[in-house]
């Protein structure tokens, strides 16, 4: 009898050991190798404030995410003191080597650990094909960057935050909804890209049937030819065109911003890449963000609505431009709406020829609330 137990926990070790092998198979599997740019080639020079190295962190899909990781200079990875730290992704259809590469250095330059990534199937992150889209792997992107800076050694992993530009305005609150390890939100000249993708701008499409002629489009286009790229900003610049559109121009399509990898600087997006955003809505939720949350809009800027009515509809449940209705906030205290006098929506990627992006005031409600 004594035998016949020691034959079955044998067996089952043995079977366990060979389950383990396999989950570190899988695992490492889910890992894609990245062959990342070592030089420096961002559209900013590097500040003499920081440090700076190319790091990569896995999502719970499976892919590998490509970042820069910022440290100020003088924090020494061995000192028992943890430093506050900082994830910052965006615009949406931009890369880190762009505007969140400088927010991250400019609040490493503060005190933060800050870390800019580039989003799922974008830059040099993984993904196939490239230049897609999706609620939830946008918003575990993330997480997963939380994730991340939460085990480095010389970050308090009590003490997170993320900042999301434009379309990643809209991902970030949407992610503090959904986590509450972050403890403080900044979302910057945000676009609500489920809101835009199924309404229009300004909801000049909110129609069942201006819908469904979209939804019957992206259908065909499947069949067609699905990895198709579209759009990018306009070049050369048409004679009669928006403001926003020159905005765009201005940063996207000269040395100012322009990047290699930039899909918003060169072909675009994928065509069908964003067919999920129409039918999801980010905001749902946000009335229920106990943690802190900044929003931050140019006066002057065409995304205004996007700002004003995402910190309206998270502080008192409710919004003009949507339909849904919830209670307000039980922590309304410490969300904030900041309205930055003559700033265009690009004026708020790097600051635009009136420095307009309050850096010290962003750190500020950081160290606050973290």
């Amino acid at each position: 009898m004594k035998r016949e137990i020691i034959i079955f926990i044998l067996a089952a070790l043995t079977l366990a050991a060979c389950g383990n092998k396999q989950e570190t198979k899988n695992n490492e599997n889910m890992k894609h190798e990245l062959n990342l740019t070592q030089e420096w080639d961002k559209v900013f020079p590097l500040s003499d404030k920081v440090h700076h190295r190319k790091v990569t962190f896995e999502t719970q899909y499976g892919l590998t995410l490509a970042a820069d990781l910022y440290t100020p200079v003088g924090a020494n990875n061995d000192s028992p003191t943890r430093l506050p730290a900082i994830a910052v992704s965006g615009p949406f259809g931009a890369v880190k080597e762009q505007c969140s590469g400088l927010y991250a250095m400019r609040m490493a330059e503060r005190g933060f650990v800050a870390l800019a990534f580039d989003p799922s199937y974008t830059g040099e992150s993984s993904g196939e094909p490239r230049r897609t889209a999706s609620p939830d792997i946008n918003t575990e992107d993330f997480m997963a960057a939380v994730d991340f800076l939460s085990q480095l050694e010389n970050v308090d992993p009590e003490r997170i935050g993320i900042i999301g530009i434009c379309g990643w305005g809209g991902i970030a609150l949407n992610a503090a909804a959904a986590d509450p390890r972050i403890k403080a939100t900044v979302a910057s000249t945000m676009y609500d890209m489920t809101r835009v993708s199924g309404n229009g701008y300004y909801d000049s499409d909110d129609n069942e049937e201006a819908r469904h002629a979209a939804r019957e489009a992206m259908g065909k286009q499947r069949l067609a030819d699905p990895v198709a790229m579209a759009g990018g900003v306009i070049d050369p610049l048409p004679d009669e065109v928006p403001q926003f559109v020159k905005d765009y121009h201005a940063y996207y399509k000269t040395p100012r911003g322009y990047h290699k990898r930039s899909g918003n600087s060169n072909d675009g997006w994928r065509v069908i890449g964003t067919q999920a955003y129409a039918n999801a809505r980010f905001l749902y939720y946000i009335n229920e963000i106990r943690s802190a949350v900044l929003v931050m809009h140019g006066e002057k800027a065409h995304s205004r609505y996007f700002g004003e009515a995402a910190y309206h509809y998270m502080v008192d449940g409710k919004a003009e431009g949507y339909n849904f209705i919830g209670k307000p906030n039980p922590n309304p205290d410490n969300k904030q709406l900041l309205i930055i006098p003559g700033a265009t929506h690009c004026d708020l990627y790097d600051g635009g020829d009136g420095n307009y992006i309050p850096w010290d005031t962003l750190a500020e409600f950081f160290g606050k609330n973290m």
